[in-house]
């Protein structure tokens, strides 16, 4: 693994606020849990995104178990759920499992 591929940023109740809500390049959250399945599966993908598209757009992860606040302030109530967030707002969502087709076509138009 080289020093470039950081992954996913590790996001919390604490920190939402400032990494996501505050940040100034679209940011794709990935609701998830440990003990999910389907959250597992596209854990590679997240983890791709977040090092192809490094200053481009910011990609983190929220444990959902671990950082309840957030996880009800956004309504989720299942995972995985992805939320594209612009500007301190949900511009797009994708709930489940699916490909990183599927989640590049719904963050990019927000990279301009």
């Amino acid at each position: 693994m080289t020093a470039t591929m950081t992954g996913p940023l590790h996001l919390t109740d604490a920190t939402f606020d400032k990494d996501v809500l505050k940040n100034d390049k679209p940011v794709l959250v990935d609701f998830t849990a440990t003990w999910c399945g389907p959250c597992r599966m596209i854990a590679p993908i997240i983890e791709e995104l977040a090092n192809e598209y490094e200053g481009k757009a910011t990609i983190g992860k929220l444990d959902v178990d671990e950082n309840p606040e957030t996880s009800m302030n956004f309504g989720i109530r299942s995972v995985p759920t992805l939320l594209i967030f612009k500007g301190g707002q949900v511009v797009d969502q994708i709930i489940g499992a699916t490909g990183k087709e599927k989640i590049l076509a719904k963050l990019r138009p927000h990279m301009a």
